[in-house]
């Protein structure tokens, strides 16, 4: 059975506001018991929006200031980053699509680090490539109307790698298998493998393959994504996703185990020139 997951992750600016929320009572030498007393709080709503399983209205975080004695500028700059927690971006579109808030850290991102044992991530997906996986893996009958709408969603994900500002770095480790597969066909994924090729001439982007030679390795218990952000204060956020969604690693301890396997399998993996010469030549078969 996949981990529970929780009713509210936060966004990237939201797990900061719960980080600096906790900071600011401690400095102050205040109990959780002692501030939801003043405020009239449930002790446990204290304890969600510290704990970034709430949200924080900035009504809420005001008066948590006024508490905790902060003031400006400090307490102008908080305020603000509460009104910004929960921005919406351009996954606003695709609602109906993305019912889970991954778009949301992956866009706020500096570094995208994946593990990809069966299929080529979806950041490096050709449209025809992608169409092949959905319909594999439609067991609930989705009409071909509303597959369509999910591949645009996605390709529409894509853009991130190619924004001229602020585009994260990515480092994909493939395994071997995931470039062999003939997924959709020869022609599709001759179309994909040559779609490797080309996005691994970004400046931004990495691209190693794992190969079969390889037996044991850290990547065995399968795929796992890595986000990683500019700001040193904000925490990496690992997850996995398959058949049941996103499953979402909130233990600093699991995160780190991700970490140290992905620089396992990194060290493991062909290096980039050597990975992209094994692509072009699987291609050509």
């Amino acid at each position: 059975m996949p981990p529970k997951q929780p009713t509210y992750i936060p966004s990237v600016r939201a797990r900061r506001l719960a980080r600096w929320l906790s900071d600011y009572r401690l400095q102050a030498d205040l109990s959780q018991e002692a501030v939801t007393a003043r405020l009239g709080w449930s002790q446990a709503k204290l304890s969600h929006i510290e704990r970034g399983r709430n949200k924080a209205t900035p009504t809420d975080v005001a008066l948590m200031l006024d508490i905790y004695g902060v003031v400006s500028p400090e307490r102008e700059a908080v305020i603000d980053l509460a009104e910004k927690a929960d921005q919406r971006g351009w996954w606003t579109g695709y609602a109906d699509v993305f019912s889970s808030p991954y778009v949301a850290l992956e866009d706020e991102a500096a570094l995208i680090g994946e593990w990809a044992p069966q299929i080529v991530p979806g950041l490096l997906q050709t449209p025809d490539y992608t169409r092949a996986i959905m319909r594999a893996g439609n067991l609930e009958q989705t009409s071909e109307r509303e597959i369509e709408r999910r591949l645009q969603a996605r390709m529409a994900r894509q853009t991130i790698i190619t924004r001229a500002e602020s585009a994260p770095r990515l480092h994909v480790i493939l395994d071997e298998s995931a470039i062999r597969k003939a997924i959709g066909g020869p022609t599709v994924m001759r179309e994909q493998l040559q779609r490797l090729i080309s996005d691994a001439n970004r400046p931004n982007v990495t691209i190693q393959v794992l190969p079969t030679s390889v037996g044991e390795n850290p990547g065995l218990d399968g795929s796992f994504i890595i986000l990683r952000f500019a700001e040193e204060e904000d925490p990496d956020v690992a997850c996995t996703e398959g058949l049941h969604g996103v499953v979402y690693l909130e233990d600093q301890r699991l995160v780190r185990r991700c970490n140290v396997a992905f620089e396992r399998l990194r060290e493991l993996a062909l290096d980039p020139q050597e990975s992209v010469a094994l692509i072009e030549a699987t291609a050509e078969q």
